[in-house]
């Protein structure tokens, strides 16, 4: 194919205006070069019941960068695009899957950190400097769902997941108000917790057992809910919770991962068959191969762990996406990563 001087022009300019959109969201951007051959070495298969979810002919790719500290990514189908936070930046990016173009979604975004979508295809987001959960309408209008208990007002909520009978669920720990890097500093008025949002809209509290509750998720037929306790000693853990016939009631908490060392876990999702998709930070040294240890790990329902996937920064959040729900996207410090995988998303 012949290429016209139009075209030159007109490839050039696209090429151009997408370096400029990057380069105006950007705070801190971080080189990477993917893996050339496959099966990708950074995909560490632990059992091999792992091995039918790895696509030998699929890699982790770095589809944007230039953030401070990347959270709480959301997949919307309907328009092939991921929304991610930039929390300390207060700001909330946009990955668009069909041209790749990269930008910002929101600023201020009231250092929003987790976000879900309800059933109504709504964005649901947990915000720290107002230190509430908010519903973006259709028409982008915001709706306040939550923002005290009893008068108190919640810390910072943090992650949040929506339940099929149409109830949200966060947790709430202090992050948010600790300092004034994503948001700002004040005295918490209520202990660490973690909250449901009825369908009604009535905020009832669901647990105050955990410290530093985090990340949480439901298994696909939503009878355990599991959560994680980021500020647990000596390890970050996660739990096991029974939830009741009542839909709201946990009950047989029991200790399903323990992160056995300087590690921590953050965010997680839960695949159709019960698996656990872990965000990891590895805060000690690296392993007997010289290895970084930040990434994701993979558990099944059982706890038995059955993959690291490796990437060159700490990963604090990650969701299932693209048209399949197949393509696992990690929001990892300054970057947002992807891969594919024989595996799909519960919701």
């Amino acid at each position: 194919m012949t290429l016209t001087r139009r075209d030159v022009f007109a490839t050039a300019g696209a090429a151009a205006a997408t370096v400029a959109l990057q380069k105006s969201a950007s705070a801190q951007s971080f080189e990477f070069k993917p893996n050339q051959r496959y099966p990708d070495a950074s995909i560490e298969i632990l059992d091999p019941s792992f091995t039918k979810y790895r696509l030998f002919s699929s890699s982790v790719e770095q589809v944007a960068t230039g953030m401070r500290w990347a959270e709480g990514p959301v997949w919307f189908g309907d328009g092939r695009y991921i929304l991610v936070s930039d929390i300390p930046n207060n700001r909330i990016m946009r990955y668009d899957e069909a041209n790749g173009n990269w930008g910002v979604f929101r600023q201020p975004s009231n250092f929003a950190n987790g976000h879900a979508r309800d059933r109504q295809g709504r964005l649901i987001s947990c915000e720290h400097l107002t230190r509430r959960v908010t519903r973006t309408e259709h028409d982008g209008k915001i709706t306040v769902l939550a923002d005290n208990l009893n008068g108190k007002r919640l810390n910072s909520p943090n992650d949040i997941v929506c339940k099929s009978d149409g109830s949200i669920w966060f947790s709430d720990p202090p992050f948010g108000i600790s300092g004034e890097w994503e948001g700002d500093k004040a005295t918490p008025e209520l202990p660490h917790s973690v909250y449901r949002i009825a369908p009604d809209g009535k905020l009832g509290l669901v647990t105050t057992e955990l410290a530093g509750p985090n990340g949480l998720a439901f298994s696909p037929d939503e009878k355990k809910l599991y959560i994680i306790e980021s500020r647990a000693q000596p390890n970050r853990l996660i739990w096991s919770f029974d939830v009741g016939a009542d839909g709201f009631t946990l009950s047989n908490k029991t200790k399903l991962i323990d992160a056995n060392g300087p590690g921590a876990f953050d965010g997680m999702r839960v695949d159709t068959d019960g698996n656990l998709w872990c965000g990891f930070g590895h805060s000690g040294a690296p392993n007997a191969k010289g290895e970084e240890l930040d990434g994701v790990k993979v558990f099944n329902s059982e706890g038995k762990a059955l993959a690291f996937i490796r990437l060159p920064e700490r990963c604090a959040n990650l969701t299932f996406g693209g048209p399949k729900k197949n393509r696992l996207f990690m929001a990892a410090s300054h970057s947002l990563y992807a891969v594919y995988v024989e595996a799909r998303g519960a919701v």
